[in-house]
């Protein structure tokens, strides 16, 4: 099955990134120019881990398709050990990037998924892991035209991973100008052009590894002096919720969908471009004004919301390794509960971070069934690592909440 989330190349860097996030932000500090929030970055890495459980629970039909294709439809035009093979699979990944990149940005059903990327107010290293977990719906369909000239299974998932790597660089503002480089390659300069939400930056820079592609079909825009890049969406999600980061602009659509009065309209609420919505609608529902652009979402927290949210950073970081790890020995539905959990705890740290009502309650009640689960019942074997971390977390996460509010008289929220 050709998956480019399987790569060695992405198992590999996993680790990587992480620690490159980690000096991102002490360089950042050390030079009075930190640009990390701990909500938004414990949203980004949440938003990550998240998009990799469909992955885990082999959801979609991209394999199926490519096997299908790769059988009767190929052209067999490259050979599996031949250099040139391997650059024309480079160079075709990287366009057929760039289309799948801007189809994403101009079509709304494409954006509905997309827009989780550019939800942040910050760009930095853990933006680059800020990703949708509906991708696997239609991603696939623009890199079907090289399974079918013959791009064989190993090379296309190398250069597909290989491709994913490099992207992660660019996503920081502690890099400058590259000079000549930025002439060919997508570098964090022309790529934080593409993270604005000014007026002046919308819909550019698509580019994946080479900035050639955006120069060639007229969607390069360079920085201009005057105008300093604010990051985030022009409509901004504000929340730290990963279900609804994923699901916001799916929604609006199935609201404008369902309150316009024309047929024609109904089905293009989904095809239209990203700002199109039914005039009918916005008579009722005007968009909501973005308001001051420099304007952030950042709700308040107190010292033990910081570090109850830092526990969960960590515990997450783990425990996605371990479901990573050890999905082979997990039974399918063991793999279902562990990705809900994971989404459990993004979600409930998420609404302690806005301060909504009852979520202190939630989190007990969330972590004594998390014990319970993983313990009695025979749901999930007692034997998995992850239901045994899944065990210790939920004890770490009661014993804080109740310490913090018995002694120090201070609920979470």
């Amino acid at each position: 099955m050709i998956n480019t989330d399987q790569s060695i190349i992405i198992t590999l860097a996993v680790p990587v990134f992480l620690l490159l996030i980690a000096f991102e932000y002490f360089y950042g500090k050390i030079k009075g120019k930190n640009n990390y929030n701990l909500s938004d970055t414990f949203t980004s890495l949440g938003l990550g881990l998240i998009s990799r459980f469909p992955t885990m629970l082999n959801l979609g039909f991209q394999g199926m398709v490519f096997i299908y294709v790769g059988s009767y439809f190929n052209l067999n035009l490259l050979p599996v050990d031949s250099a040139i093979t391997w650059i024309i699979a480079f160079i075709l990944y990287d366009v057929s990037y760039y289309w799948m990149h801007r189809m994403h940005h101009e079509i709304k059903i494409l954006w509905a998924s997309h827009s989780v990327h550019h939800h942040g107010e910050e760009f930095n290293l853990s933006t680059a892991l800020r990703q949708t977990s509906t991708g696997w719906l239609w991603k696939w369909v623009f890199y079907l035209p090289m399974i079918i000239i013959g791009v064989p299974a190993q090379v296309f998932v190398s250069v597909a991973g290989i491709n994913l790597v490099y992207q992660f660089w660019v996503h920081t503002k502690h890099i400058g100008h590259l000079g000549i480089l930025e002439k060919v390659f997508v570098t964090p300069m022309n790529h934080g052009i593409h993270h604005a939400k000014n007026p002046e930056y919308i819909d550019a820079n698509y580019g994946g590894v080479f900035i050639l592609w955006d120069r060639l079909f007229g969607t390069y825009i360079s920085e201009k002096a005057e105008v300093k890049p604010v990051y985030g969406t022009v409509k901004p999600l504000n929340s730290w919720n990963p279900v609804w980061a994923n699901f916001q602009v799916f929604y609006q659509m199935l609201q404008d969908s369902i309150h316009t009065r024309r047929l024609s309209d109904k089905l293009r609420v989904w095809y239209a471009p990203t700002n199109w919505r039914p005039a009918d609608v916005l008579e009722n529902k005007p968009d909501i004004n973005a308001g001051d652009l420099n304007k952030k979402y950042n709700p308040p927290m107190n010292n033990h919301q910081k570090l109850f949210t830092i526990i969960q950073l960590f515990s997450i970081i783990i425990f996605a390794a371990i479901m990573a790890t050890t999905v082979n020995i997990q039974a399918y539905h063991e793999t279902v509960i562990f990705g809900v959990i994971l989404v459990l705890i993004v979600a409930l740290t998420a609404s302690m971070l806005q301060n909504q009502n009852n979520s202190f309650n939630f989190q007990m009640l969330a972590s004594i069934s998390i014990i319970l689960i993983t313990n009695y019942g025979g749901i999930v074997s007692r034997e998995l690592l992850a239901a045994n971390f899944l065990t210790v977390h939920a004890v770490i996460n009661i014993l804080f909440i109740a310490i913090t509010y018995t002694k120090y008289k201070v609920r979470l929220t």
